[in-house]
């Protein structure tokens, strides 16, 4: 019979937390911040300390605070992503290529369930709504903002156009896929995009506003 008697502890260091056990930790410790705090104030650092483990590796796991947002919601992709890439064009181009991206993201049945989830909670009053908004703000609208400044605008009105650009693509997004409008719900991308991306390249471009 073996013996049962599993003998002295062995000394030493204690074993490492694995790679999975600090990802959930900072995970965990991810969600409370954003819940207490906001999409704001909450930092990588505020959360590597209460995650108790080295900021570099929340980095390691997530690369930016947008990614770790992501990954709390469990949101299937990255709004952020998307925006961007649709900023990497011309200046000319932007207002065609932000309209065209971001309508075509949402023809995807996982893209447009989620986001009908985001744009209700949004405009709703609670603390789930507050939260996405500021993440919203902060990303989407946060990359527009510089990237009309790299134009060689000013903060405050690359700010202001920015805002305009976000209130005509959310606007065509709820009428679209919320309250699913006719015409505008059975229009074909390309139609809907020929129609929105001069009014979008116009607050880009600041027509009507101050230059």
């Amino acid at each position: 019979m073996a013996d049962l008697n599993p003998g002295p502890r062995r000394r030493g260091r204690p074993r490492k937390a694995s790679s999975s056990d600090a990802r959930a930790a900072i995970t965990a410790a991810a969600s409370a911040e954003f819940a207490e705090k906001g999409y704001d104030k909450t930092s990588l650092r505020g959360i590597a300390r209460r995650a108790q483990v080295d900021s570099a590796l929340v980095h390691h796991y997530f690369e930016s605070k947008a990614g770790l947002f992501a990954e709390v919601v469990k949101l299937p992709v990255r709004p952020d992503h998307i925006v961007r890439s649709a900023l990497e064009v011309s200046d000319d181009r932007l207002g065609e290529s932000l309209v065209h991206t971001v309508l075509s993201a949402w023809e995807h049945s996982n893209v447009r369930s989620i986001g009908v989830t985001i744009l209700r909670s949004a405009v709703s009053d609670s603390a789930a709504g507050r939260l996405i908004r500021q993440f919203l703000l902060r990303e989407l609208k946060g990359a527009v903002a510089r990237r009309i400044e790299d134009i060689g605008v000013d903060s405050a009105e690359a700010d202001l156009r920015a805002t305009l650009v976000l209130t005509q693509m959310a606007g065509a997004l709820m009428f679209r896929h919320v309250l699913e409008l006719e015409p505008l719900a059975s229009m074909s991308v390309d139609d809907l995009t020929a129609r929105l991306a001069p009014a979008v390249q116009g607050h880009l471009d600041g027509v009507g506003g101050s230059n």
